[in-house]
């Protein structure tokens, strides 16, 4: 895991090489509506992408975690299918929901039931390298929904070449990056982690969490401002010194969200003295948020290193399938 968090921007650059050499020939031809299906690793970079182009793509845009696809969907319906391995239960059966409400349909995966589906149905599928754990593989999604988003025609173009760049930044900032992950491992070993931010940076929020419990099997959890101002806000009167808070901040937030996050942290710290808040940094809103996936990343691994788990073992979901296959 310590070798596939430190190629991470290695392998966006090979993920834009595998987006370069792309064949997509079925195009839509009216999209009114977005849905991109994925879970987990695959999924959270579905999430990346929604936030980072909600504010330029003219039409509405949904992220489906799930079996069963919004009712809307239909023959003007753009559905992304994103598993890594193409083997996902709740993305192949919500394709096959979206199939057959005549939804236009693309895939992005290393292989397997996904890859085949596509091949069988004349669907676009983008194949990338395969073997590696989901988690460790988002350079491959994100870089891989905007193209298949560019060439549909669907966002401007130069979107890729953004994510390009934060690879070279995140190397860049490579000595920073590791200084902060190890501060957060140590404010989180041994509490109750929980992480808040604004909504646009909630993908990041959310990849926290996953890779907390995936790579250091940590429980924690996390919530969104001003949400949580009003509800989880009132919890903290049963706060104390057993949590651990890290805020994600940055310029991106919006004016009263940065007011009611500092709020917050004021409320917050007269129930826990472990607070800490670590600030976005990038030129741009994408490159700010591969930042902080790729420095969360290195936080899980430093906290694995602490709680001594192993890093790699996923025997519970293993489990979780082998049960599923019995049904």
């Amino acid at each position: 895991m310590k070798k596939l968090i430190e190629e991470f921007p290695d392998q966006i650059r090979e993920a834009v090489q595998i987006s370069e050499n792309a064949h997509l020939s079925n195009f839509p031809k009216e999209v009114r509506n977005l849905v991109i299906c994925g879970m987990g690793g695959s999924g959270i970079g579905g999430m990346i992408v929604t936030q980072w182009i909600g504010s330029e793509i003219a039409v509405p845009v949904v992220l489906v975690q799930d079996y069963q696809i919004p009712a809307f969907v239909d023959s003007k319906t753009l559905v992304i299918g994103s598993s890594y391995s193409g083997n996902t239960e709740e993305t192949l059966i919500a394709l096959e929901e979206a199939k057959s409400k005549g939804a236009h349909i693309a895939g992005i995966c290393s292989g397997g039931q996904l890859k085949d589906f596509c091949a069988a149905n004349g669907y676009d599928c983008i194949l990338v390298r395969g073997g590696f754990p989901p988690r460790a593989a988002t350079g491959y999604s994100v870089v891989q929904l905007l193209k298949i988003l560019e060439v549909y025609g669907m966002i401007r173009p130069g979107r890729i070449e953004a994510v390009l760049k934060s690879a070279s930044y995140m190397e860049e900032k490579h000595d920073e990056i590791h200084e902060i992950g190890k501060k957060i491992a140590a404010a989180m070993y041994g509490k109750v982690g929980v992480v808040y931010s604004g909504p646009e940076y909630e993908s990041v929020v959310i990849r926290t969490r996953q890779q907390f419990n995936e790579n250091s099997k940590f429980l924690c959890s996390t919530h969104i401002i001003p949400e949580m101002n009003h509800n989880e806000l009132v919890g903290w009167g049963g706060g104390d010194d057993r949590f651990s808070v890290l805020f994600i901040d940055g310029v991106d937030i919006s004016e009263r969200n940065k007011v009611r996050m500092e709020i917050s942290r004021e409320i917050i710290s007269r129930r826990t003295s472990n607070i800490m808040t670590v600030q976005a940094s990038g030129s741009s809103h994408l490159e700010r948020c591969m930042y902080l996936i790729h420095l969360v990343d290195w936080a899980s691994y430093y906290l694995n290193e602490l709680t001594g788990a192993d890093i790699m073992d996923i025997k519970v979901i293993d489990h979780l399938k082998s049960e599923l296959a019995k049904i």
